[in-house]
């Protein structure tokens, strides 16, 4: 599976933006998919996850309630829809595909994206 993230940009606190991942490969729709993002000089962390029918969603405490992930196995593609933003949402983010079913886990995802930046200003 090969992802390609794209969407990210420069936007005003309280502002929204739109992520999109799109996959290519046979496989996407049997792979749980990911979100996560990495801050300068922070580790990459979970942010959303959606199982592989789209039926069992997950989010970081950080973001439950602001961000959305869903998928479209039709079009090999994920969303991260982001809604009132704040700064410390600041990061690169990727999105990732696990093998598995469903997972939060960093390490189960196998394929990962190249990121794209969000900048949030204050």
């Amino acid at each position: 599976v090969q992802l390609q993230a794209s969407g990210g940009g420069l936007v005003q606190a309280g502002g929204s933006l739109r992520l999109s991942c799109a996959a290519s490969g046979r496989t996407f729709s049997k792979c749980a998919m990911g979100w996560f993002r990495q801050a300068p000089g922070k580790e990459r962390e979970f942010v959303a996850a959606i199982s592989w029918s789209g039926g069992s969603t997950y989010y970081a405490d950080s973001v439950k309630g602001r961000f959305t992930i869903s998928r479209d196995n039709a079009k090999n593609t994920v969303y991260l829809q982001m809604n009132s933003l704040k700064p410390e949402d600041t990061a690169v983010y990727y999105c990732a595909a696990s093998n598995l079913a469903r997972t939060v886990r960093l390490y189960e995802y196998d394929y990962w994206g190249q990121g794209t930046l969000v900048t949030v200003s204050s």
